[in-house]
Order: C-alpha cells, then structure tokens, then sequence
C-alpha cells in the first residue's frame, strides 16, 4: 500500500532531525503520544525512512516490557492512577534497552521481557546491536520523570481523545466514547501524565497526527 505523500514529508522531515552518532555512540529515539495516537506506525515509518538512508536501525516497543498482570491491576480494573504507576516496568526496560544504547552502553539489548497475551515474564537471549545504531522505540509515557531524559530525539504525537477513543474501539474492541466509564482508566491516567510531566512541551518534534495520512510539524 503507497503512503501519502504528506505523510512521507513528515517522516522524512523527522528523519532529518535524528542526530548522527558521535564516538561510536547509539542515538535513541522516542515516539509518544497517547493510546490510539498512532505511534507503531509512526515509529515503523521513521524506522524505515532511516534505513533507507543507509542507517542501522533496531526497533523496540514498550508494549513489550509491561509488569505482569497483578501489578498492573493491583490499583483496581478501572484506576487511572494505577495505569498511570503500574503498567510499565521502567527499571527493566531501562536495564534491557535504554541503558545498552547509552553513552558508554554495551549495546547488547532485550527485545522485551513480558508477554502481554500469556503474562509470562521474558528473559530473551541479548543481541548485539551494530555501532552507531538508531533505538527507535514506540510507547506511552515515555517522557515520564523516572525514564530521565534518555532521548536523542523525541516525538509526541497530538491526537484528541475523540480521535484516539474511535481508534482503540475498532482495534481493541473499548469503548468509542472517551467520557464512557470504561475508558476512563486509559483517559484518565493519560490526563494524569499531561498534568505530571508535559510530554508536549518536553518533546522536541510535535505532532499533530489526527489524520494519519495528513500528519503536521507543530514544533520542531
């Protein structure tokens, strides 16, 4: 399937503001925004764009390191707050994959430490990334106070909850209205992470990805 041109100006666009390595570093980019917002696509747009441009990409999703169930739910099946505290687990995810790409890092890295759909906690063989590799992870919360400021380049993408809501419904099946008591655990902890850490201000690259085809640069 072709990709709109307006949409391959922005990836590209994007693409222009990741920096080169320097000293046989990694660099690490961030793609945020809330659920639904569109970021695995985004993520795997840039990724490509970049290896067409000749550069060594590894992709990661923080999907992939969520604490198991009983802590995410530890809160309560509807809490905002607890998914806001317990869905991640940032100290593997840190361990596994942002500090291995860092200044100084061995570069050998997890691909993920926890499946979603069976909850079995993962320990995977570590692969080596090459030098001077692009991380190009997709997730939530990403520019959260605990996770410091790992990013070389950051990406938040602008979508309203009225948008994002219509998304999850037809991908996971939820609610299509943000305000409907069963999305409030999903809305509510994202309006948490707003008030908590301005992911919009702290991003360098934003976004506004209501239409995916149409993306537009905010800022940056």
């Amino acid at each position: 399937m072709s990709v709109a041109p307006d949409r391959v100006r922005v990836l590209r666009a994007v693409a222009d503001r990741v920096p080169e390595p320097r000293d046989g570093t990694c660099v690490r980019v961030g793609v945020d925004g809330p659920d639904g917002a569109g970021k695995t696509m985004f993520a795997d747009g840039l990724a490509a764009v970049l290896r067409e441009r000749g550069r060594p990409v590894v992709r990661i999703s923080l999907d992939d390191f969520h604490h198991v169930r009983a802590v995410r739910y530890r809160a309560g099946p509807r809490s905002p707050e607890g998914f806001w505290r317990d869905s991640y687990d940032y100290a593997r995810f840190r361990a596994d994959v942002l500090e291995p790409f860092g200044p100084h890092g061995s570069r050998r890295y997890r691909v993920a430490g926890h499946d979603l759909r069976t909850d079995a906690i993962l320990s995977p063989e570590p692969q080596l990334a090459p030098p001077h590799a692009v991380l190009v992870v997709d997730g939530l919360f990403l520019h959260r106070d605990e996770l410091g400021a790992p990013w070389d380049l950051s990406v938040f993408l602008d979508v309203p909850f009225t948008v994002t809501a219509r998304r999850m419904a037809l991908r996971d099946g939820t609610e299509p209205d943000p305000d409907h008591p069963d999305m409030q655990r999903y809305v509510g902890a994202q309006r948490i992470y707003f008030a908590a850490c301005a992911p919009r201000e702290r991003a360098t690259v934003l976004v506004d990805n209501t239409d995916v085809h149409r993306p537009r640069i905010l800022r940056g």
